[in-house]
């Protein structure tokens, strides 16, 4: 009788604990889609502001004239066959850009056949300058070439890669020319991330690449794809209980892929002058359309090697031994200057500027509610 009471007794204390657990389930989904509609009023008030100001601009031309998007498509001066070119209808198609130099012309030669057999369009940001050494490339008249010394994917993709100029492109691949694509199939992973809801990915980096900064990069060998990682060891830990990046809602920067719709808030994430993208992998997830931990992943089927090259700022390998002497003799000529050394300060310096900047736009922009500020705590 004793224990049967006992029983009896503990089961109005139980109810009371569920029925508290539920309420509290309720209210964090009440509070969460209350939000979730507040910000999408906001923004939809902003977008009909920004809409009304620029139809304001547009009202000298009639409406139907107006074309809303444009694309990468090499347009003929006139046509062989006497006939009007027709318009090019979209379906499948995707971009690879690549920031290359002259000196890695053998492996983006590599990358690129890759992908043109599956359907892509390919721009390259020449930061050498030099455009004139790929032209006995079978492909190079198909790509499009833009150039510029000396300037970072990130300044040519902000300037070149508008969202409204990329908005016929399924997937844009912002790619590192370091990466060898001899285990990577473009289709197959288009596949994939199509079937698995991402928004933002990566391939997955060979465990024996030259350079590997977090460990959710590398391929997990038994794996599609993976979200997260488990570290125990080491500064970052990641358990379970983690959250946020770079546990999981993470990829890296050398080659990141997004979904139209990610690669418009992306370009927005990006900013005008700090050229070199530190920080702006680790907000990403602020960019995958929803819950960060499932739309953002590595894929692991389809992987690359990264080889860790050293190109704006820096040299390849050199083979020709009067080539080497020569860049001997300039080290010790301007031994005081070392522009790899000068990139990585002012990396730094960009990342301590951005993070300032997300700081205070948070404080500035009194509607913005942080969707991931409760996985923050917890982490």
């Amino acid at each position: 009788m004793g224990k049967s009471g006992l029983k009896m007794k503990q089961l109005p204390f139980m109810a009371v604990v569920c029925t508290v657990v539920m309420l509290f389930v309720v209210y964090r989904t009440i509070k969460y889609q209350y939000y979730q509609e507040e910000i999408d009023k906001e923004w939809s008030i902003r977008g009909e502001e920004a809409y009304s100001e620029t139809s304001g601009k547009l009202k000298g031309l009639p409406r139907g004239i107006i074309q809303t998007t444009s694309d990468f498509q090499l347009r003929p001066l006139w046509s062989s066959s006497g006939s009007k070119s027709k318009v090019s209808v979209y379906s499948n198609c995707s971009l690879l850009a690549l920031p290359v130099g002259i000196k890695q012309k053998r492996n983006v030669d590599s990358m690129v056949q890759k992908f043109l057999s599956a359907n892509f369009t390919i721009i390259l940001f020449h930061y050498d300058a030099n455009v004139n050494g790929w032209w006995d490339l079978s492909w190079s008249s198909k790509a499009i070439h833009i150039a510029a010394q000396n300037q970072t994917k990130w300044w040519f993709a902000k300037r070149f890669l508008h969202p409204d100029i990329v908005s016929v492109y399924d997937y844009i691949f912002l790619w590192d020319e370091d990466l060898g694509v001899e285990n990577f199939s473009p289709s197959r992973y288009i596949e994939i991330v199509k079937e698995e809801g991402l928004e933002i990915s990566q391939p997955a980096l060979h465990p024996n690449s030259t350079e590997i900064h977090h460990r959710i990069t590398v391929r997990a060998r038994t794996k599609k794809v993976h979200r997260r990682v488990y570290e125990l060891r080491g500064s970052t830990r990641c358990s379970d209980a983690s959250k946020g990046p770079p546990c999981t809602g993470f990829v890296e920067g050398m080659a990141p892929v997004f979904s139209r719709s990610a690669w418009y808030c992306t370009w927005h994430l990006i900013q005008n002058d700090l050229v070199h993208g530190w920080g702006v992998d680790m907000k990403l997830g602020y960019c995958a359309q929803g819950d960060r931990t499932q739309n953002v992943g590595v894929v692991d089927s389809e992987y690359v090697f990264h080889k860790g090259i050293p190109t704006l700022g820096g040299s390849s390998h050199v083979t020709d031994k009067a080539s080497s002497r020569k860049k001997t003799t300039a080290r010790r000529d301007s031994a005081a200057f070392d522009p790899r050394i000068e990139i990585r300060r002012q990396s730094t310096w960009e990342l301590r500027v951005f993070k300032e900047r997300w700081k205070q736009a948070i404080a500035e922009d009194g509607s913005w509610v942080d969707p991931f500020k409760s996985d923050q705590r917890t982490r």
